[in-house]
């Protein structure tokens, strides 16, 4: 057992230096070749925030560890809206733009059906075991294309005043910015395996399948860059960024992430059932109707707080159907 968390804390420190380094270095290079720094937080920087999920979906898709990947997606996407929207909320309310309300926060919210569709097979058509097919996997593929077109044409075509906020690119050498590349995406890789490996070795140790461990430890260690990065920005005044930052990662996750792990092997739901996606689509929800209905369209400490009330509910009930 002791192996296996210093394999999961091994892991989870190669993927977060790894990503950060690849992320640098890509930008770098990006920046270098004369791509704006717009475009660069659009692709570049968003990518790199999702590589953790990235990863490890994709290695527990291959390692035939379905539970852990889809659990991994769920459970990310979950810590997100309710602990990382919560805890910015917390530290500073956050105003949220209108056209963020009326047009970015639905998509997330639509991702989320989207997912629960593709697990309520067992009970629309009557299916034994719900399945992400690959067919799915192509599909969700398709759907991030498109957003990701939607993405660029808002950006291209918007004001100054109403374009993303977007972290400073930092410049360095080209060979360093090689160099980063190569050790982050060895870190990732690398950091993939292990953290796989020991979570599932916990999962194994404690008798809980990979789904409780997808869900929980998983799902919050891949979200530990989207939870600094969103406090930060709400510390520094910039809660459009904060804000963005979650939206971006949750339909990352389920378009990009899911889609990749199942085009590469189909993903049986197993434990993951429509309870843990009903409360993903209730989360978005919440994210939606507190930004939009209330307070001049502000989150506040209390609406923050009652976010990670929900999301300590969510847990507590996972726990306790883990010992009984």
């Amino acid at each position: 057992m002791i192996l296996n968390i210093i394999y999961l804390i091994g892991g989870l420190a190669f993927i977060l230096v790894g990503a950060n380094m690849l992320t640098d270095g890509s930008s770098a290079i990006a920046k270098r070749w004369g791509v704006s720094d717009l475009v660069i937080g659009l692709t570049v920087v968003a990518f790199g925030t999702s590589a953790p999920e990235l990863v490890i979906s994709i290695v527990s898709s291959i390692n035939s560890s379905a539970e852990m990947a889809i659990g991994n997606v769920v459970g990310s996407n979950l810590f997100n809206i309710l602990v990382i929207v919560g805890a910015t909320a917390i530290v500073k309310p956050i105003v949220v733009d209108r056209n963020i309300l009326t047009m970015d926060i639905p998509l997330v919210f639509l991702s989320a059906l989207a997912l629960l569709a593709i697990g309520s097979s067992t009970i629309v058509d009557g299916t034994p075991t719900a399945i992400v097919t690959r067919v799915d996997g192509i599909l969700l593929l398709l759907f991030f294309a498109i957003f990701m077109r939607y993405t660029f044409s808002r950006a291209t075509g918007a004001s100054p005043d109403e374009l993303p906020e977007q972290e400073e690119v930092k410049e360095m050498p080209l060979w360093k910015s090689l160099a980063w590349v190569i050790i982050g995406l060895a870190g990732l890789i690398a950091g993939g395996e292990l953290f796989v490996d020991g979570a599932s070795g916990i999962a194994s140790g404690l008798g809980v399948s990979d789904a409780i461990i997808g869900l929980t430890i998983v799902a919050a260690g891949t979200s530990l860059p989207e939870l600094a990065t969103s406090i930060t920005a709400a510390v520094k005044g910039k809660p459009g960024m904060a804000i963005g930052n979650v939206i971006g990662s949750n339909i990352f996750n389920i378009f990009l992430v899911l889609g990749c792990a199942a085009t590469i092997r189909p993903l049986p739901m197993g434990n993951i059932g429509e309870f843990d996606l009903i409360a993903l689509t209730v989360a978005c929800f919440l994210f939606w109707f507190f930004g939009r209905f209330f307070k001049d369209k502000t989150f506040t400490r209390a609406e923050g707080a009652l976010m990670l009330a929900c999301y300590i509910a969510y847990i507590s009930k996972l726990v306790i159907e883990t010992i009984s």
